[in-house]
């Protein structure tokens, strides 16, 4: 049992070392360094085509090469991000510190949430995977809203000294990272060729796929209410200023409606008796809520919208995850599990470029 609880600890500390820090509002400092919303909404595009082409690869690799080793991958990623944002000069550095940035989460996503539920259940535990990925939902909400709290810090700082910050972050967490127990599912083919582990994670995770619809489902309608959600809080960085938030209110706001996601993810876990269906009907619904506020004349009401939209969002992420982890085989759960951000990222590259013209004209 200490075992499992200092692994457990280890990956929120890192989630926490990963996700705060003083560029949360990344918008708004971009919009303050002279960018227009449409080129932002290309950066993010740039950041969802690098996800697309580098998220299934790297959840091979994490379930081929092992998944401490990818998350440490993960960080060393995100620190060359910041180091091009820190000297970027144009919309193209800026692309390609978004292009770090999208491996870094390539790199992470599916490979701590394949450790930690494979390390529950190495012990037994794996019932408490929903209790883990609500607390490390509320995690990235809480860094996230600390984070955009700190946006007019940030500005007034300046954007090089703001990244800079990440730097040590980062290399806290690969330290943390470091001490990771490496939990793998048990591989009759360890000695055969890397190439051959590779072509055989990829059959099997086909073969699952094609057999589990369910699944496929279930992936496709918690990723498109995330991408709703996600283009959504972060154009409401842009959007609040116009409507004439003054800039001391805004990082409270921001932190506000992240707020609304640390409420779903703990919510969620109260409402077993809900079916899926109902739940994702009902995120949907508030979602749908968020985008009618951003159209109100009032920022108060956008605030709120925001806050509604989040909720929703991680109410339906935690049920998602911990009802597809519970369904996917453990030698391939990092791959499987990629295949939902996978999902995920097609659908910003669609949305992306949309809700930037959106949000500029509407």
């Amino acid at each position: 049992m200490p075992k499992i609880q200092k692994q457990i600890s280890a990956l929120y500390t890192s989630a926490v070392l990963g996700n705060l820090s003083l560029t949360g509002a990344w918008v708004a400092i971009l919009t303050a360094r002279g960018f227009r919303l449409v080129e932002i909404g290309i950066a993010e595009t740039v950041f969802h085509i690098t996800s697309l082409l580098f998220e299934l690869p790297s959840g091979i690799m994490a379930d081929v090469f092992g998944r401490k080793r990818m998350l440490v991958v993960s960080a060393l990623m995100q620190l060359m991000g910041n180091l091009v944002m820190i000297f970027s000069r144009g919309l193209v550095s800026v692309c390609i510190s978004m292009s770090f940035t999208a491996l870094s989460y390539n790199f992470s996503s599916g490979t701590g949430d394949a450790l930690a539920y494979d390390s529950l259940k190495s012990a037994g535990l794996e019932g408490r995977y929903e209790k883990f990925q609500s607390n490390l939902m509320t995690i990235y909400r809480l860094c996230g809203g600390l984070s955009t709290l700190c946006a007019g810090f940030a500005l007034a700082l300046g954007y090089k000294i703001a990244y800079g910050t990440g730097l040590v972050s980062q290399a806290m967490q690969i330290c943390v990272l470091l001490t990771l127990r490496e939990v793998m599912p048990d591989r009759p083919r360890q000695t055969e060729p890397i190439l051959s582990k590779f072509s055989a994670c990829i059959r099997e995770s086909l073969g699952f796929l094609h057999t589990a619809r369910k699944a496929l489902c279930i992936m496709f309608c918690n990723s498109l209410v995330g991408a709703l959600d996600t283009v959504l809080l972060f154009f409401l960085q842009a959007k609040l200023p116009a409507r004439g938030i003054p800039q001391q209110e805004l990082g409270a706001a921001l932190l506000l409606m992240e707020l609304g996601g640390v409420v779903g993810a703990r919510l969620i876990l109260h409402l077993s008796r809900w079916g899926y269906p109902s739940v994702f009907l009902t995120a949907a619904a508030l979602v749908a809520a968020g985008f009618l506020a951003e159209h109100s004349v009032a920022y108060p009401v956008m605030v709120l919208g925001g806050f509604l939209s989040a909720l929703g969002d991680d109410a339906l992420q935690v049920r998602t995850n911990a009802l597809l982890q519970g369904m996917f085989p453990s030698q391939q759960r990092a791959t499987l599990t990629s295949v939902e951000s996978f999902t995920f990222s097609v659908i910003m590259v669609v949305l992306s470029p949309l809700a930037g013209i959106l949000f500029t004209y509407w």
